[in-house]
């Protein structure tokens, strides 16, 4: 056994050290991008498929093992549809990274900054009323299906905007606004809710919904309550309560660059690549 051991660790290569951590790192963000959904009760589900045909075929229990390996079978089309959502997000991630970056036109710091400021300033003026608001800011992830949910507007994202959008008891007022780059483009969509099943049950459905958008794109959410007034932003599934607004403008400037860009916006306004 132990002359075996003194092989294995003999033959062992830097290569195979390599090959080790990527497979354990694919692996911890494959279960962190499942944690906290549904699949983690289907993953367990699948586990309890599995240890059952293994225990039958060792207790010859031929009839229901030949049910569990066809259902087995049948299942890996079944993992596909069932796993939509998860895949989706995990190939929206990979989309996302360094290699598959676009260039996109810039804006100054300047403008940059103004356009927070817009928002904050009608942020906190509906926080201030207890006027209730969802606000989507698209980065690198599409969001043109959102868009067609909603009414079209293409207009110069400014405090008197939005204010006019969320006024009570106006069509557009339930709905989500959708700003891209320094527009607002649309009004009144329709996001997808939440899959998360431990989320707080005192959070309503613009809250739900503001943290669905989040975890199937890299939007950035900003809600504010209109129950309490409280201003929260939601990103990658994660919902961040109770800001103050130079908090907020601080959190979303956070959000809206990279180290790496050195202060150049994150999201539809990079750098071009000869620049």
């Amino acid at each position: 056994m132990l002359k075996q051991l003194l092989e294995l660790i003999r033959q062992f290569r830097f290569r195979d050290l390599i090959d080790i951590a990527i497979v354990a790192y694919v692996s911890y963000k494959a279960i962190m991008l499942i944690k906290g959904t549904r699949a983690v009760q289907l993953i367990k589900g699948l586990v309890v498929l599995v240890i059952s045909t293994k225990v039958s075929e060792w207790l010859g229990l031929y009839t229901i093992n030949w049910l569990l390996r066809n259902t087995m079978t049948v299942g890996v089309i079944a993992l596909l549809v069932v796993f939509q959502p998860e895949l989706r997000r995990a190939l929206e991630q990979l989309g996302r990274g360094r290699l598959f970056v676009t260039p996109f036109f810039s804006f100054s710091e300047e403008e940059v900054n103004k356009m927070i400021n817009e928002m904050a300033r009608a942020v906190q003026v509906l926080a201030s009323n207890k006027i209730g608001a969802l606000i989507v800011i698209e980065r690198e992830t599409g969001l043109n299906d959102v868009i067609e949910t909603g009414l079209e507007i293409g207009g110069k994202l400014t405090t008197e905007l939005l204010l006019n959008i969320f006024i009570p008891n106006t069509p557009l007022h339930d709905g989500a606004v959708l700003i891209r780059n320094d527009k607002i483009m649309a009004a009144g969509c329709f996001l997808p809710l939440t899959e998360n099943p431990n989320l707080s049950k005192e959070l309503g459905t613009r809250h739900r919904a503001a943290l669905g958008i989040t975890e199937q794109s890299d939007a950035v959410s900003i809600i504010v309550s209109e129950e309490t007034g409280v201003i929260s932003v939601a990103v990658e599934g994660k919902l961040t309560r109770y800001l103050d607004i130079m908090t907020f403008k601080e959190m979303i400037k956070s959000l809206l660059y990279t180290k790496e860009q050195k202060q150049i916006p994150l999201f539809n306004w990079r750098k071009k690549a000869d620049e």
